[in-house]
């Protein structure tokens, strides 16, 4: 008896050892997934809902940045983009435009080819079907067809994740979902999303995507405790009618994703 207690003890360590193991490889493997990927973020505007300057978006362009490399994602394949060059004079910050954005993954994907990242914050616009982009005097639009043609000339069939933190966002799923891509938008395409003024650190969605970051195991996770953390934010403030961010995860993606989990050691922010 003695004896079989002891092989019994012996496999119930080795599980442990493998268990702890497997946990250890799929951190490393998150690591190595997104390190030899291409991630652009973009702060795509800075007006608030009332025409007057705000920090918020440059401010979740900095700190999502912050957050993609503690995921793996290599500063030397990371670009920022920005509408006010002007007070951020810094060499690594290109001017937040959809040319400047498809010249960006032109030049990095031929070293970072595993996939594209692309995180947008900015204000967004009805019934134009797209995006106000970087370019606040002309009032440049990235539309849905503008940024789909954009990954059809760069990241084309790569694993590809999308976060598009704008009003009526939504509106670009239905023409970029593809089994290769996994979307995530702030609010639905007829709703407006919450927290662009002049006094908001973050827009109510990326704030909610840095709060969630260290309760999610994955990218897909992300988008699920996002929306919680948005619908719990909107109606602790009596926000209404509801953003309801959207989440698309393409078939192919899915299982790379899940692989792909995020490290224990993803900070919370702010």
């Amino acid at each position: 008896m003695n004896g079989e207690l002891r092989i019994v003890r012996m496999l119930m360590a080795l599980c442990v050892g493998l268990f702890i193991a497997s946990g250890s490889t799929a951190r490393a493997d998150s690591a190595a997934t997104f390190s030899n990927w291409t991630a652009i973020v973009v702060a795509g505007d800075w007006h608030s809902q009332g025409n007057t300057p705000t920090q918020a978006f440059d401010n979740a362009r900095r700190e999502i940045t912050k957050q993609i490399y503690s995921l793996g994602f290599s500063p030397a394949n990371t670009r920022q983009m920005s509408a006010r060059l002007d007070l951020y004079p810094d060499p690594n910050v290109w001017h937040s435009d959809p040319r400047t954005l498809e010249s960006l993954l032109k030049q990095l994907l031929p070293r970072a080819s595993g996939g594209c990242f692309i995180y947008w914050t900015a204000h967004g616009a009805p019934e134009r079907q797209g995006m106000i982009s970087g370019v606040v005097a002309d009032e440049t639009i990235l539309s849905p067809g503008g940024l789909r043609g954009i990954l059809d000339n760069t990241c084309k069939d790569k694993p590809t994740i999308l976060i598009i933190s704008a009003c009526f966002s939504g509106q670009f799923i239905p023409l970029l979902q593809a089994p290769n891509r996994m979307i995530l938008t702030a609010a639905r395409p007829d709703r407006a999303s919450f927290g662009c003024g002049i006094d908001n650190v973050y827009t109510f969605f990326d704030e909610c995507v840095l709060q969630s970051l260290p309760k999610s195991q994955d990218f897909p996770s992300l988008g699920r405790v996002a929306q919680a953390c948005v619908a719990a934010r909107e109606q602790r403030e009596n926000m209404t009618p509801p953003s309801e961010p959207q989440i698309s995860v393409g078939d192919q993606i899915a299982p790379l994703l899940v692989q792909a989990s995020f490290p224990a050691s993803v900070s919370a922010s702010p």
